[in-house]
């Protein structure tokens, strides 16, 4: 049976810190009490699903159920010859989990190191560092529909995946709880070094052929070198998407600004990276009262401490803004504003 507080204090809830209070608040941590959970989603009718709150921007009052997901489990699914199927709960602390499967040999998440949130956010927002994405890895999940009290087991092809997108970010709040996450997870490891700081990092220089836990450790080292710890500067992580442009765009762009960071993405286009252009603009170190641009990565928004929702969405607006100006360039935000 579900145990249901009131009233209830989210500023530990969320890794920005911002002050926000739950009207209602269930903790969801076993199957069992996903039926009694879509009950409660209709006699409320609003509701929040909420994992680490490291990607979300929670406004001070929150009407309606906020379910905070707690269930946890990893569990080897099935092993053949050429992969393996790993299946963790939703509850799940995403880098715990990583480090987990790391200590147990099975390989293929390493660049997914020190995202924070759960492993039941990850899909939602198909995470992605340092040259992988979720989706490269998925092999299916089971989510509960909160509004039809109903399993459903899902494929890729079911989930939609895009860059920083699926049909859990798009589908209304409150409609999908995410159980499980599997991961296929193949048996012939190659280290995937696309991203120059990590094909460069310095432990690898007497490793031409690196081993998993040191590409882990590497992205370790090189997420804490340049992002804040939330515990102590608060923060939700990569605050905006990386832009993608066509051709034209990028030359243009380019023409006035030969240094500019993009990627070719193969069909034309170009992902823009988002901090270069905030940084460029800059925004890198700046403060509009108690939020801040990281004085490290323009690409993190900051709690400097009391900071509000509002706080955040005047800095995000003026640097959304200024960056269109300069480079006719939209960012789009990543954490989602919760009311």
């Amino acid at each position: 049976m579900l145990f249901l507080t009131t009233d209830e204090d989210l500023s530990s809830f969320n890794t920005m810190g911002l002050p926000s209070r739950a009207a209602v608040l269930a903790r969801y941590g076993d199957a069992a009490q996903l039926p009694e959970l879509s009950e409660l989603a209709q006699r409320y009718g609003k509701v929040f699903v909420l994992g680490g709150g490291s990607n979300v921007i929670l406004e001070p009052h929150l009407s309606g159920l906020v379910v905070k997901v707690q269930a946890q489990g990893v569990r080897l699914l099935s092993e053949g010859d050429e992969e393996l199927v790993v299946e963790a709960q939703g509850g799940e602390n995403w880098h715990g989990f990583v480090s987990q499967c790391v200590d147990r040999g099975w390989h293929g998440l390493e660049n997914l190191a020190l995202i924070p949130g759960t492993v039941g956010a990850a899909p939602v927002q198909n995470i992605g560092a340092y040259g992988v994405e979720l989706d490269q890895r998925f092999h299916s999940l089971l989510a509960w529909d909160l509004r039809q009290g109903r399993m459903v087991e899902m494929g890729a092809a079911d989930c939609g995946f895009a860059y920083r997108d699926s049909v859990f970010k798009r589908a209304p709040a409150g409609t999908w709880l995410i159980v499980a996450l599997r991961l296929k997870l193949s048996r012939r490891w190659l280290p995937v070094l696309d991203y120059p700081a990590l094909a460069g990092h310095a432990s690898f220089k007497q490793s031409p052929a690196p081993t998993a836990r040191q590409v882990f450790e590497a992205v370790c080292d090189i997420r804490r070198s340049k992002l804040p710890d939330p515990a102590v500067l608060g923060n939700a992580g990569s605050f905006f998407k990386n832009p993608i442009v066509d051709a034209l765009a990028y030359e243009c762009i380019r023409s006035a600004h030969p240094d500019v960071v993009a990627y070719a993405q193969g069909n034309g286009a170009y992902k823009l990276a988002a901090g270069w252009l905030i940084d460029r603009a800059g925004w890198k170190g700046r403060r509009l009262g108690p939020a801040g641009v990281h004085d490290r990565q323009a690409l993190v928004l900051v709690n400097h401490g009391g900071a509000t929702a509002e706080d955040i969405r005047r800095l995000a607006d003026a640097v959304r803004k200024d960056v269109q100006t300069r480079f006719g360039v939209m960012l789009e935000q990543e954490p989602v504003p919760v009311a």
